[in-house]
């Protein structure tokens, strides 16, 4: 399972990378997140720092730990997570794009076991949903990038 998605954010690269990156403002920038719990490293991301994070998914609520698997300051991060048996990689590059940031996040969900390779044929149903998730956060931190 693949998606991507971008956005173009009216402010420079580093208030921009600045903002995705600050776990300590992430609960209050994304209206998805319920709670976030900072487990290991600083609330402004390095690589090795994890976190739990808990979102309301299809009515349920769902927590996930997280870590950033890669960073290079002002051009992308990786954030890496492993939940019932499937791997999920997701990639943030910030390109300048003269005085604006194009932000492209790429997703994606690699089942590890038999059963979350089963249950990947089901998952495409719900690919819309995680889509739409995953342009609501964006345009979330698009505000936040933009008000800063």
């Amino acid at each position: 399972m693949n998606i991507s998605h971008t956005v173009t954010i009216n402010a420079p690269v580093e208030r921009v990378f600045d903002i995705f990156t600050d776990l300590g403002q992430a609960a209050d920038n994304l209206s998805g997140i319920k709670s976030l719990e900072l487990l290991e490293g600083p609330e402004k991301m390095e690589v090795g720092t994890r976190w739990k994070e808990t979102r309301t998914m299809m009515g349920k609520d769902s927590t996930e730990e997280m870590w950033v698997s890669e960073l290079t300051e002002n051009k992308s991060y990786a954030v890496d997570a492993e939940s019932h048996g499937t791997k999920y990689h997701s990639v943030f590059t910030f390109e300048s794009v003269g005085d604006k940031t194009q932000v492209t996040w790429m997703f994606e969900g690699i089942p590890q076991t038999l059963g979350a390779k089963l249950m990947s044929v089901t998952a495409k149903m719900f690919m819309g949903s995680l889509k739409n998730m995953l342009a609501q956060d964006l345009n979330e931190l698009k505000v936040a990038c933009e008000r800063a």
